[in-house]
């Protein structure tokens, strides 16, 4: 699952420095200062962060949208509160059937930037959280899905997505072993050409990207715990790796 990632501006902004002109960047970075202003070293899911994602409308600029998807259906404000922590993750192999994700996996889907992501791996009755990023520590491509839903009561519009994830490729498989599920997983994780694929290409051939991402292009370390008592927080301590004894290093 794919429920704490890290992300900062930069990394949101990639896509837009590559399409647009820096002035254009600029204007983008005026525009959305209130939601940038502050880093994201650790943003949980279920605290419904409001982030950068680019959408199919204009893929070059992104939006910003909550962390949680809110189908377009949903009636009122006590439903959505029903149903938002129960969309921050979307199964890929199930998207285009399952009511709260079907209309977006055909028309509205969506790509998250982020530095990296967390994964808790459970050992002796212990959960210890794990950092990962791509080797070369570039901005790693998420595909996901994104809706528009109308508040009947303010008539306020709200931009949401989810992150669709897959089964694990090999490192995540050694990491993800969380007992409550059937297998392990991990995000959907994109390449710059898939991305465009994802972004403007047919179901069909959105359906054929769903897969795990290939071995090799992610690292990760042990870092200090995320939850409960001793959590560190939105902090840069949520990424700087911490050693385990107890615990075998996962290469």
């Amino acid at each position: 699952m794919c429920y704490d990632i890290k992300t900062k501006v930069e990394a949101a902004l990639k896509r837009a420095r590559h399409y647009g002109n820096e002035e254009a960047v600029q204007m983008l970075i005026e525009k959305f200062r209130p939601f940038l202003e502050d880093e994201w070293f650790h943003a949980s899911g279920f605290q419904h962060p409001k982030l950068l994602i680019y959408t199919g409308d204009n893929s070059e600029m992104p939006i910003v949208a909550s962390w949680g998807l809110i189908p377009f259906w949903v009636k009122n404000k006590e439903q959505q509160l029903d149903i938002w922590n129960k969309t921050i993750n979307a199964r890929g192999e199930s998207i285009f059937e399952k009511p709260s994700f079907r209309t977006s996996a055909q028309s509205k889907r969506c790509l998250i930037y982020i530095d990296g992501f967390f994964e808790h791996h459970h050992f002796r009755g212990n959960a210890y959280p794990f950092y990962i990023q791509r080797v070369d520590e570039e901005p790693i491509i998420l595909g996901g899905l994104w809706d528009e839903w109308t508040n009947k009561d303010s008539g306020e519009i709200v931009n949401s997505f989810t992150i669709v994830t897959t089964k694990a490729n090999s490192l995540m498989s050694k990491i993800h072993n969380n007992p409550k599920l059937k297998e392990p997983r991990m995000p959907l994780i994109l390449n710059d050409i898939s991305a465009e694929e994802w972004l403007k290409g047919s179901a069909n051939s959105a359906k054929k990207l769903i897969a795990p991402a290939a071995d090799g292009v992610l690292k990760a370390h042990t870092v200090r715990k995320l939850r409960g008592k001793n959590a560190v927080g939105n902090s840069p301590e949520a990424i700087q790796e911490f050693i385990y004894p107890e615990l075998k290093i996962i290469a």
